[in-house]
């Protein structure tokens, strides 16, 4: 079943594997491909799920709906087609920001939160996300080739780069809203009261989103931990696959203890 009605969408999903489940979330306009170095990994022993979010991927590109209230709505519909026994939300990026709030609006739906370089309140506090809207509207291509290498750290492969690019460029432009919501977005008061166990995995040279907000963050989660991938940048599952997939075992293990 590669493909998934829900809501007013349909969703492409890849689902392999036996044991307890994971459910990967990608980040703003790439893929579930960004996953292909945890896929193999992972199966042996879990059931893993990777989605292409509406509007990215091999999925539908629907002009409504592109929210993080809407994605939300999507992934709780997912969770249900299929029938995910509390699975843990592995999320990149805007897909961290998922994960967190599918814990705090549908804690029992799930059994723990791995947040992998989430935005939280940088964005807001520091208007980061401002000039991107023009940028992408009238100059596509360009903004995207200036903006994804500094989500990379220093002496990454061009060709890694460049696959970014064009995953975000074949994805459709309505998903700009998602971006909208960043302009005011800040999780930190709802953080204490999260009852989903949460680790988080955090490239240490992430320019975009620093280290201090994964520990800002932590500290506000009942019982949370951080780990730093060294020498990862913004997205360290495909810049230390090896390194990522080892510190993601660990953070597994911690939050099965924890549920």
């Amino acid at each position: 079943m590669p493909y998934l009605d829900v809501n007013d969408t349909t969703l492409y999903i890849e689902d392999e594997g036996s044991g307890p489940a994971l459910l990967f979330l990608h980040g703003w306009g790439t893929s579930g491909r960004v996953w292909g170095g945890q896929l193999r990994e992972f199966v042996r022993d879990h059931r893993v799920v990777t989605v292409d979010g509406r509007g990215c991927g091999r999925s539908a590109r629907p002009a409504r709906g592109n929210t993080v209230d809407g994605s939300v709505a999507d992934l709780v519909a997912l969770i249900g087609a299929l029938g995910l026994d509390r699975p843990v939300v592995v999320g990149s990026s805007i897909g961290a920001v998922l994960a967190t709030e599918l814990g705090l609006r549908h804690p029992s739906l799930i059994g723990g939160i791995v947040a992998v370089d989430g935005p939280g309140y940088w964005p807001a506090a520091t208007g980061a996300l401002g000039e991107l809207t023009p940028g992408l509207r009238d100059d596509r291509a360009g903004l995207l080739a200036g903006w994804v290498p500094e989500w990379f750290a220093p002496g990454t492969a061009p060709a890694l780069i460049d696959w970014t690019v064009r995953q975000i460029l074949d994805s459709g432009v309505y998903i700009d809203e998602q971006l909208d919501v960043f302009a005011t977005y800040d999780p930190r008061p709802r953080l204490p009261g999260l009852t989903v166990p949460v680790h988080y995995l955090h490239g240490e040279l992430d320019a975009p989103i620093p280290p201090e907000v994964a520990w800002t963050l932590a500290a506000l989660t009942p019982g949370a931990e951080v780990t730093m991938i060294h020498g990862a940048g913004h997205m360290p599952q495909l810049e230390r696959p090896a390194e990522f997939n080892a510190a993601l075992r660990a953070a597994l293990t911690r939050l099965r203890a924890a549920a």
